[in-house]
């Protein structure tokens, strides 16, 4: 078990340990079509590429075992059409904005620059021309994952 998650209810710690590839899916499938690049960036990131939370070390260690299979799986779970598809997944992630009372202040941080910096590496993976990323309208849009408050700055 996740320490950072002991006063979590078992659904909490699952949407908590789904966020990252709900940010994927949801900035990967915002222009329509979810890109392997964009998928690979997410695995990248959680498999290897995250040495700089230091905070959320046994996150990582839980999160990234079978990864790119979570990934898939959920993305069937999901309408293919991204007008129906993007909605309940920005709901979905809108409910994390209620567990960060429950994590500690410097965990609930890093993990939503975690999932800023997931978006982030999603959205510049694809689409551009001559190895130079370009971020679509419609990824922009999500980009700064809108839904989400910064649990660094709500009064607790």
């Amino acid at each position: 078990m996740i320490t950072a998650f002991s006063r979590l209810e078992n659904q909490e710690s699952e949407l908590l340990l789904k966020a990252p590839i709900l940010v994927c899916i949801l900035i990967a499938g915002a222009d329509g079509d979810i890109d392997r690049k964009e998928i690979k960036a997410a695995i990248t990131f959680v498999t290897k590429d995250k040495t700089s939370y230091k905070n959320l070390s046994q996150y990582f260690a839980e999160l990234s075992s079978d990864f790119e299979d979570k990934i898939k799986i959920l993305i069937q779970s999901y309408p293919f059409e991204s007008t129906q598809r993007t909605p309940l997944i920005v709901q979905e992630l809108a409910e994390v904005n209620g567990l960060w009372s429950k994590l500690e202040p410097v965990f609930a941080a890093e993990f939503y620059q975690m999932l800023r910096e997931v978006a982030s590496r999603t959205a510049t993976s694809s689409g551009g021309w001559l190895g130079l990323s370009k971020v679509d309208e419609q990824e922009k849009k999500y980009l700064a994952l809108p839904m989400l408050q910064d649990p660094s700055k709500i009064n607790r």
